[in-house]
Formats: C-alpha cells, sequence, structure tokens
C-alpha cells in the first residue's frame, strides 16, 4: 500500500482511498472472476468497495472502513510474500480481525510449516498458529479441541519438519487401541490386523507429508515408529517427536506412563476432543485429569482449539457447534430429571 487518503463524507459514511502497489497484480488480490472480492463483499454489507485500476474506494459505515482497511493491508502483505489467497483464507482474516486480537491474520497465513509434493501446509487459523507457536517454545504440549481442528494434523507436519531439519532423529507416533462402539475380538485376521484401523488416520497424514514410497523404509530403518499405546510402556524415547492421538480415550495410568517416556532431546505432543470419549463407562480419561495435575509445570503447554478452528467442510463447525448446544441443555435438564425420579414423578406405573 503507497498511498492512502481519507475524507470524510456526509452524514455518518466516511469515504478511504487505497493506491495499490504497482508491483500488485490486481487479480492476486480480487481473486479469479473477483471471487476474492465478493467474499469481502459480502462480510461488510455496510460498506461499498469500488476498484478502478489500481485505487481501491471504500465508502461505508466508519467502524466497518477502518476494519477494510486492516484486511486489505493483510492481504497485501500476504500477496507480497507470495502466498496465494483464497475465499477461506479471506474469511478467516475477517474473522480474526474482527476478533480484535494482537496478531496479524498475514502471520497466520504466511507461516509455512512444511511444503511437500506441490502443496504447503501452514496453519489457517489464529488458534492454530499459537499451537504451532507452543510446539517450536515448549517441550510437551497439549492440543485439544473437536474433530477436525488439525490437532493431529499440524502436529505430523511439526514432526516432520523436525525430522526433516534433523532437530529429531526419529518420529514416534501412538494411539490408544479403544473400540469407539465395536470389539476388537470380532474383527477379522492377526493382532496386527486388527489394530490397523486404529492407526491408519496417522498413515494416511504420513502419505500427505511424505513420499509414500520412501515411508516403509523409513519404518523398516525405525525411522519413523506407528504403534498402539500399549507398545510404549518400558521404553524411553531420545531424539524423538513423540505423538500421542486420540489421547481422550487413555486412562491416567496410561496418560503417566506415556509422558513418562520422555527422553532427552525429544518433543511430545499430546492431541484429543475430551467430548468424544470412547472409555467404558465409569473410567476416568486421562486427557481430562491431566490439566489439573500438570497445568503449574513449566514446559508444558495445553493448547484450546474450538469450532472457529474447524477446516474440514463447513458443516463440520455446524455439527460441532450443535452437539455442544444439545449436550449443554441435556446437562441442564438431568437436575430437574434427577429430582423427580426422587420424588416418585416419572416411574412406570404401579401394578395392581
Amino acid at each position: 500500500m503507497t498511498d492512502q487518503t481519507a475524507t470524510q463524507a456526509d452524514g455518518m459514511q466516511v469515504v478511504h482511498r487505497i493506491v495499490v502497489p504497482p508491483e500488485t497484480v490486481m487479480v492476486t488480490l480480487l481473486g479469479a472472476r473477483d471471487e476474492i472480492l465478493r467474499t469481502v463483499e459480502r462480510s461488510f454489507s455496510r460498506s461499498d468497495i469500488h476498484v478502478r485500476g489500481n485505487e481501491i474506494t471504500l465508502t461505508g459505515d466508519p467502524a466497518e472502513i477502518v476494519l477494510l482497511e486492516r484486511l486489505f493491508e493483510e492481504l497485501l502483505t500476504v500477496v507480497g510474500s507470495g502466498q496465494p489467497l483464497s475465499p477461506d483464507a479471506v474469511e478467516r482474516a475477517i474473522g480474526m480481525l474482527r476478533k480484535q486480537s494482537t496478531e496479524h491474520p498475514a502471520e497466520v497465513l504466511t507461516l509455512n510449516i512444511l511444503s511437500t509434493r506441490g502443496r504447503t501446509i501452514r496453519p489457517k487459523t489464529l488458534n492454530q498458529k499459537r499451537y504451532v507457536d507452543a510446539i517450536d517454545e515448549h517441550t510437551v504440549v497439549f492440543g485439544i479441541g473437536p474433530a477436525g481442528t488439525g490437532k493431529t494434523y499440524l502436529a505430523m507436519a511439526k514432526a516432520v519438519q523436525s525430522l526433516q531439519t534433523k532437530k529429531v532423529n526419529r518420529i514416534i507416533l501412538t494411539r490408544p487401541a479403544v473400540e469407539a462402539g465395536e470389539r476388537l475380538g470380532f474383527l477379522p485376521g492377526t493382532l496386527n490386523d486388527k489394530i490397523d484401523p486404529y492407526l491408519r488416520p496417522l498413515y494416511d497424514a504420513l502419505h500427505d507429508m511424505i513420499d509414500p514410497e520412501t515411508i516403509p523404509r523409513l519404518m523398516a530403518a525405525g525411522t519413523i515408529e506407528v504403534a498402539p499405546l500399549a507398545y510404549m510402556r518400558g521404553r524411553t524415547l531420545n531424539d524423538a517427536f513423540i505423538i500421542l492421538d486420540e489421547a481422550q480415550n487413555t486412562s491416567p495410568e496410561q496418560m503417566k506412563m506415556f509422558l513418562t517416556r520422555l527422553g532427552f532431546g525429544s518433543r511430545m505432543v499430546v492431541t484429543g476432543d475430551v467430548t468424544q470419549v470412547d472409555l467404558p463407562s465409569g473410567t476416568d480419561s486421562g486427557l481430562q485429569v491431566v490439566r489439573s495435575i500438570l497445568d503449574d509445570l513449566d514446559d508444558i503447554h495445553f493448547c484450546e482449539l474450538n469450532s472457529h478452528d474447524v477446516v474440514r467442510h463447513r458443516l463440520v463447525s455446524d455439527i460441532v457447534n450443535a452437539y455442544s448446544r444439545w449436550d449443554a441443555t441435556r446437562s441442564a435438564q438431568l437436575p430437574s430429571a434427577v429430582a423427580r425420579t426422587q420424588n416418585g414423578h416419572g416411574r412406570g406405573r404401579r401394578s395392581r
């Protein structure tokens, strides 16, 4: 942004003019067929955006115009760094600006973790960036949040990055083999065949980040290990990047066992969703209780992600929110249901 002027218009509207640097290709900023411009216009319905040449004129509500100026400044920073823009990225940048955080959306959208096979893996939300930064800054990090928030995927990207930059010598990926309504004994095949479906999501993420042809070689050499949590018992894991996925399905004893495997030169990331516990009724989740135990320890960090950080299909965020509302309603109704039972209401009709 090379020049900017502001004039006061009639009433409560203001007019601001943004001069885009001549080296910026406007189609990169506004999108093919102006798809990015249309995204911005839908989000700022009280303002008018007019583009002519390399000038953008903003007219409308003063508060919106201030936000629009900041948005275009951030988008120009992203474009200037050589990163592509998408409508989804723009919507996320608008959401960050409206939260009035101290971080800049451009810092999130230009933070590249890993480039592989023609694609770049980067955080897409403010909380995801804080999560990635925490992994760099702490030895043990807990990433807690609903499905689709990138907890495991970003941790895997950081693990591969650490291996490529020789910060660690190996990657260890583990999950508890706990059924989500199924029973291992009914599945066909050997023990390894039965366990493999529980580890398959970790293999899928690996194939996104590493040439599939090299994965068997790396696993045969022990550079990458994917194993059930039970296989971690009795080991000390040095110079490794260790990820425990689906940690909500660990017991407190299993969580303690895993955390005490930490060796010299290693990092640990523990991910899970405390709303999707598949443990038998009456069994405490190790992920639910670990924060009250470790929260005051140095070099251990807890990151909370929420439905705003969901980066899957838009409906996933809506589904997460709908279930949260349902859980809240059910929890509110539970005390009154218990009271009715204690008072003799709600019982079946007595036989005569």
